[in-house]
Order: C-alpha cells, then structure tokens, then sequence
C-alpha cells in the first residue's frame, strides 16, 4: 500500500525536511491588513514586521473542509492511503474541519496531535519511519495515535506582547512581566498553551535553565531526534538549546523557524525544544 503522510503548515518543517521526507503539505491563511496569503508564503519574518509597523497582531484562519477536500483528493490520485497531522483540536477548528473531510474518502486517516509546531512534525517523522518499514496505513495510525501523550512540546518567551494583545494573558500579568523583567516558560498540555516556570535574567542564561529544566522534568526521552525551534533567537542562544539537546544524547538535532501561523501567536523572541519522551 502506497501511503502519503501529510502535514500542515503549523508543523513548522523546512523546505530540505518536507522533501527528505516526501511530506504533503497544506497551508492554513493569513490576513495583514488587507493584505491575506498563504502560511509559508507569508513568513515569520513578515509577521513580526507587520506588527512592529502597525501595532496590531496579523489573523490566521484554520484550512476549510473544502480546502482539505481538494488536498486530499489531489493526494489520493497517486496514493492509497493518507496519515494526516493536524494542529491540536484545542486551538484551532483545522482538525475538525480534517476530520470532517475525511469522510469523503477512503483511508484518510486524521491524527489530533494535541500540540504544535514541530511537536507536530515529531510525530509525522515517526509516521514516515513506519511507512518506510512497511505497515499499512491503520498500524501507522494506531501507532502514531499512541504516541500523541509523550509529545513534549514547550517554548521559552522572550517578551509577552502577542500573547497579550491576542488575549492570551491579563493586563496585569503582562506589565508585571515586564517590570520584573520574567521570562515565562510556555508548555502545551492536553493540547492547550499553559504556563509554565517563570524566569528572570540574561536570555542566553534564561534559555539555558529552561533545557534542564525542561531535560529534567521530561527525563526519558527517545533520544532518536529532537527540535530547537525558534521565531528569533541570537546564534549563541540557538547554540545553547543545541548544546543541551547534544549533551542528553540525542542523535539528530533539528533546527527549525516557526512558520507565519505559529509566529503570529507567539511572537518575537520565542525558542523551544520539543522531542518525545516516551524512550527508556
């Protein structure tokens, strides 16, 4: 059985990761202004310009069932069987809209992955490896549907404006923020944005406690491959969270940007590490 394993955009992979992987991509849409494009065409970069210039956040909109119809029928003219990955059901309507299309077909198979960005990513590279290893499209699913738990997906927050201006945080806790200089820990749990710890100081130094901790509390990862994935980051804070990763062990580090849709609700100066912590 040929099977295809699709993806959307807010798992945030790169151009080189989506090739070697052969994964099928849909893209969710973004509005600046009067301005509206498509996720990936519309970059991080973009994002963080528009609302530095205009001091309003940009609008995303989840991928419609008629938009999946056409993604899936395209695919399935070439393959048999589709695995699709879809951002958490907690935060955007994209999953039931996925769900929803796959009734129209025949072994389209749609997976919550209760998270984000690359946590997403993490189990599509899994789905890839069991495709590669010969197991038919519901092994694949069951699978992959078993690992959606051990996901760790967290981020390290520079700055609190998006998450304030999109209502994600109160008034008083952005401007205590702010005034105590506190850099939050940001963790997807059961598939929604919760806070984590809450640190203070140098942001290289502030990063580097965040992967201990994080390391620490998460402490029986698969060791097979993990995510720094970031919006904007100084080099020697990437190269702190890739240290980290390294010294635990793990054997392939994989360094992505968020893309437009995940930037425009978390903002500048935001890095994460994320890998599955369901090892031994």
């Amino acid at each position: 059985m040929k099977i295809a394993i699709s993806i959307e955009t807010t798992a945030d992979l790169t151009k080189e990761l989506i090739a070697e992987n052969d994964f099928k991509v849909v893209p969710f849409t973004i509005q600046l202004g009067d301005k509206t494009g498509l996720d990936g065409e519309i970059t991080c970069d973009d994002i963080i310009s528009f609302v530095n210039e205009n001091k309003i956040l940009a609008k995303t909109s989840a991928i419609n069932e008629f938009q999946y119809n056409e993604h899936f029928e395209k695919i399935l003219k070439d393959y048999e069987a589709i695995i699709h990955f879809s951002l958490s059901s907690k935060m955007s309507l994209a999953c039931t809209n996925a769900q929803n299309s796959a009734k129209n077909f025949k072994n389209v198979y749609v997976i919550d992955s209760k998270s984000l960005s690359t946590g997403i990513a993490l189990l599509a590279l899994y789905a890839k490896r069991l495709v590669d290893q010969g197991l038919n499209a519901n092994d694949i699913y069951e699978k992959c549907l078993a690992r959606v738990p051990a996901v760790q997906a967290s981020f390290e927050l520079k700055r609190l404006d998006y998450l304030y201006k999109g209502g994600r945080c109160s008034s008083l806790s952005y401007f205590g923020a702010n005034l105590l200089k506190i850099r939050p820990q940001i963790i997807v749990k059961e598939g929604k944005m919760v806070s984590g710890k809450k640190y203070r100081g140098n942001y290289n130094h502030v990063v580097k406690n965040y992967c201990q901790d994080v390391l620490n509390e998460f402490n029986t990862p698969d060791l097979t491959e993990a995510f720094v994935t970031y919006t904007t980051a100084d080099e020697d804070v990437i190269k702190t969270a890739i240290a980290a990763l390294k010294e635990r062990g793990f054997e392939r580090v994989h360094i992505t940007r968020a893309g437009g849709t995940i930037t425009s609700h978390c903002g500048e100066d935001c890095l994460g590490i994320l890998y599955l912590n369901d090892g031994v």
